[in-house]
This record gives C-alpha cells, structure tokens and sequence, in this order.
C-alpha cells in the first residue's frame, strides 16, 4: 500500500513527490522526468498528449549536492530577475527572488552555475566571431582606458561630498576644471559638404576638447595621490595623528625638508612609507650594533643581556654619582675662592652673599662700600622728610659706579625707584 502523502510514477513506480508529469488527458496519469523524456505510454496515454508540471518548489535542477541547495521555483525567480533587472543588480534580484537569499548568495550561485557552470560553457563560446577589436592608444588616445574608465570613487560622507559638489557614481564635480569646454564640442556636426578647411578646424577643436579633458583628469590624479581632498576636509591632520605611532626626530625633519623636492615625482603613501622604511633601517642597524656588542662582550644569550644591561647601569650610575659629588665640591671651592680678594678686608662680615657679589665685581673694598651705601641712604631719608641735604659722595665713586651701586639698593628694596 503506497504511503499517505507520497507520489510514485504508474510506469516505473518510482517516487514523483518533488517533481512530476501530470497529462492533462488521461486521468491519474503522473510520470517521472525520466520516464517522461523517454516517451513511455500506458493504457490509454500517448506520448505527444498534453502535461502539466507539477512541482511543490523543492525541486533542485542541479542535484541535491549542489551548494546552497536552490529550488525550481527560485531558479525561476532568479532567470526572471536577470531578465527584468540585468546582471549586476543584484540587491534587486535577491530581493525579487525572496527573503531567505542575500544579494552575495545571487550573485555566487548565477556566475557558478549560469556563467563557470556547465550550462554557461555549453552556451557562451570561447572565442567569439565578429569582435570589435580595439586599436586606440592604451594610455594617450581619445578613447584611452585612462580616459574612459572612472577612477573607484572618495571614501568620504554623504555631507563631504555634498560640501565638494562630488558625485561618487560618476566621479566627477558639480563644477569641473574648465568648466566651459564641453563647449568646444557641443555644436559640431560632420556634414557632407565641408570642405578641407573645416574639417581640418573641427578636428583641432576635438584635439582641444581632449586635451581640456587629460589636463582634468590629471589635476584628478595629483588630488588622490597627494591627499588632497582630505587634507582641505580636515581629515588628514587627524587621519595622520591617528596612524602617527612615533615622534619624528628633528633630524627627520630637517630630512623631509631636504627631499621636498620628490613630492612631485612620489604620492603621499610612497613618500610615507620611504621614511617609514628609512625608521625601520634606522632600528635594525642600532639593534645589529647592540647585539655586536654583547657579542664583543662574550655574551651569546639574549637571556645573559638582561643582567649585563643591568650592571651596566649600575656603573654609570655610580660614574654620575661621583661626577655631580666632584662638581658640587667644584662649585663650592669656586664660590669661595671668588670672594678671596676681599674675605680678609674690614667688613667683610657685615655683607650679605648679594653684596659681597657686587663688591667682588666691582672691585671695590667693603668698608668703602658700606660708606658710599650709609650716605645714600641718608640722603634718600632726608629727602623723604623734605629736609634739603647735598650728597657728598666719597671721590673714588665714579659715575658708573654710583650707577650699579644705586641699581642694586633700588632691586634690594632699601630705597625708592623715584630716589633712584
């Protein structure tokens, strides 16, 4: 007894449930696709009758070990979206052939199957007759790939490239370099009748309208290679501050400034990876000079390195150690030895460090300094009293003398600016 549910062939009896031939004259009449292509008849049914497909959509053309494991029915779905969107939509084919497909999946199973598959070796030839061949120049003609062939565009925002006037799809700018030249060419026409001259002038506007075109494409090129556009937006400061891991060194500096004279023969990537090389080589050889010298050292472990960078350190600690003792010492015995010209003079005692200073370097003993310093004073106190004095200044005390003597009582506060 044949099982609920199920469907079997009246010919071979063979399981139909995914996929059957129903003729649509006899009566309970269903084949299996390989009885149906061998044209097999019984009872009453005749191989050119009519039939009808019946196929509950878990039908798979290319076999049950075929990868993704697609459906009749999506098949179907997937020729009908090539046919009404064209190849390469493929957000709208997946879409169109239903949810359980991402655009990925369309576009894998159509090339593998329709194109690499057997199906498409079968239909697309080798070589096709008849072929237009290309014979304009690769890299300077009119119709030149570099010419014709869009640049990937700018990896900016939707508010960047409405800020630029940019249009991704197409490459280009609401407002062009030479904006005006697509003038050159828009009103010619070839007639029948030119004659030698005009033909010849019509071509040299063409020739002009190609060059305006090199010149804009160039200007595009400069503007990719050398960061343009995110250096006008803000974004290389902050783009290279990003990817900076380093501080450069002045001697880099002075370096970059050096060869300034290659940015125009090199992009900004090759010009930063030159100097991110020339870094690298910088490291290797200090560390090649390292390792000589452990080697120099008698020390053949990275292991042994550790305690030998340790002791070294200890070394020059105590080599500093003794330096900064040795100077200080230095400093003192300098200190001293800088007031031996006055320390055994009258009065000396009774100067501060700042005007043994001054007396030292001006020459001048502390017994006259305390006078020449007693008498200013005096004067400078009479005065703010509004008792009428004259100074009467010792003679050795010149004028430029009395000048540093009055500037340094002026700095230390024992007496006005405006005495001074």
């Amino acid at each position: 007894m044949a099982e609920l549910g199920k469907k079997y062939c009246v010919y071979c009896l063979a399981e139909v449930s995914p996929l059957r031939f129903r003729c649509t004259e006899c009566q309970d009449i269903e084949l299996c696709p390989e009885c149906f292509s061998a044209g097999a008849e019984i009872g009453h049914h005749r191989r050119y009758h009519g039939y009808q497909l019946v196929d509950g959509g878990r039908f798979t053309l290319w076999g049950p070990e075929a990868e993704g494991g697609w459906t009749s029915r999506e098949e179907q779905l997937l020729l009908d979206a090539i046919e009404q969107f064209g190849f390469g939509n493929w957000e709208d084919m997946a879409a169109h052939v239903g949810a359980s497909r991402t655009p990925q999946e369309v576009m894998e199973h159509y090339v593998s199957m329709y194109i690499h598959g057997n199906l498409g070796k079968a239909c697309i030839p080798d070589s096709i007759p008849n072929r237009v061949t290309d014979h304009t120049c690769p890299s300077g003609g009119p119709l030149s790939p570099s010419l014709t062939t869009p640049l990937p565009p700018l990896d900016i925002s939707v508010a960047e490239q409405q800020q630029l006037g940019y249009m991704p799809l197409r490459d280009d700018y609401e407002i062009e370099y030479d904006q005006d030249a697509e003038t050159l060419i828009s009103g010619l026409s070839v007639n029948y009748d030119d004659d030698d001259v005009e033909i010849e002038l019509k071509r040299a506007h063409v020739d002009m309208y190609v060059r305006k075109l090199k010149e804009r494409q160039r200007r595009k090129n400069i503007a990719r290679d050398y960061n343009l556009v995110p250096a006008f937006l803000g974004k290389d400061k902050r783009e290279k501050e990003k990817a900076l891991k380093r501080k450069i060194t002045k001697e880099e500096k002075e370096l970059r400034l050096k060869l300034r004279p290659l940015y125009q023969f090199m992009s900004c990537k090759e010009f930063d990876d030159l100097f991110e090389n020339m870094h690298k080589e910088k490291m290797l050889r200090a560390k090649i000079r390292e390792l000589q010298r452990y080697r120099r050292n008698g020390i053949t472990k990275m292991e042994e390195s550790a305690e030998y960078e340790a002791a070294r350190h200890k070394r020059e600690r105590r080599k500093e150690n003794k330096n900064m003792a040795g100077s200080k010492r230095g400093k003192e015995e300098g200190r001293d030895g800088e007031f031996a010209a006055i320390e055994n003079l009258p009065g000396f005692e009774l100067l501060s460090d700042r005007e043994k200073v001054l007396c030292s370097s001006l020459n001048l003993s502390p017994a006259r300094y305390v006078t020449v310093k007693t008498i200013i004073i005096k004067d400078h106190l009479q005065k703010r009293q509004g008792i009428p004095s004259k100074s009467r200044l010792p003679s050795y005390l010149d004028k430029v003398l009395k000048k540093r003597i009055l500037n340094f009582l002026t700095e230390s506060g024992w007496i006005s600016r405006d005495a001074s």
